[in-house]
């Protein structure tokens, strides 16, 4: 069963989610906090990848990887729905294999409680 992502759309809610929590790793930075008024029973996260990282083939790629390993944490591990999450993409992974960068963003999502 694939559960519901929904992602931010506020600039608001992008701006109070840099004020709260964060947990980097060599691939991404993760920010996390919970949001009054967001719904429980869906995961809220976001992705970001800068224009730095390349041109918007390139950035969609980052993001679609970043999306398939959230459905598979979802399956795999228990991720706390209370909270939002957004996800920065590094440069960093653009040159590794996903299976590295998946390994570093489930331990990475297991350590926030």
């Amino acid at each position: 069963m694939k559960s519901k992502i929904t992602s931010l759309s506020k600039n608001a809610e992008f701006k109070s989610l840099l004020s709260g929590k964060k947990i980097s790793n060599k691939y991404s930075s993760i920010y996390f906090k919970r949001l009054s008024g967001k719904s429980s029973n869906r995961l809220n996260i976001s992705f970001v990848a800068k224009k730095k990282l390349g041109n918007a083939v390139i950035r969609n790629k980052i993001k679609r990887r970043l999306r398939n390993i959230i459905n598979e944490a979802v399956k795999k591990i228990s991720l706390n729905f209370n909270y939002s999450y957004l996800v920065i993409a590094k440069t960093t992974m653009l040159n590794n294999k996903y299976t590295i960068i998946k390994e570093t963003l489930l331990t990475d999502f297991k350590r926030i409680k």
